[in-house]
């Protein structure tokens, strides 16, 4: 099976979230409908990153990674590549 760890950015209070799923778009729709109890109240959430894995320990050891401190440099790059990316559209 493939996994799929994925960065959330919150248009509400401008902060990211780090996940891992087999099924983003579903897992997505759940974020923003409310239904997980740590973003219900920052949506609307849109993936600005995401990355494949078919081995799920892999998966899991990288979301622990991004959530990480030592991942802060990374995650700033990928937000600021999206917001101007978003501002030049």
């Amino acid at each position: 099976m493939t996994y799929f760890v994925y960065i959330l950015y919150s248009q509400k209070d401008h902060k990211l979230y780090v996940g891992c799923t087999h099924n983003v778009e579903a897992r997505i729709k759940e974020h923003n409908s409310g239904k997980v109890t740590a973003t219900k109240n920052r949506i609307p959430l849109v993936v600005i990153h995401y990355e494949k894995f078919e081995d799920k320990a892999e998966a899991f050891n990288r979301e622990r990674f991004l959530k990480s401190l030592w991942a802060g440099r990374f995650k700033k790059k990928i937000l600021k590549e999206y917001l101007s990316k978003v501002s030049h559209d």
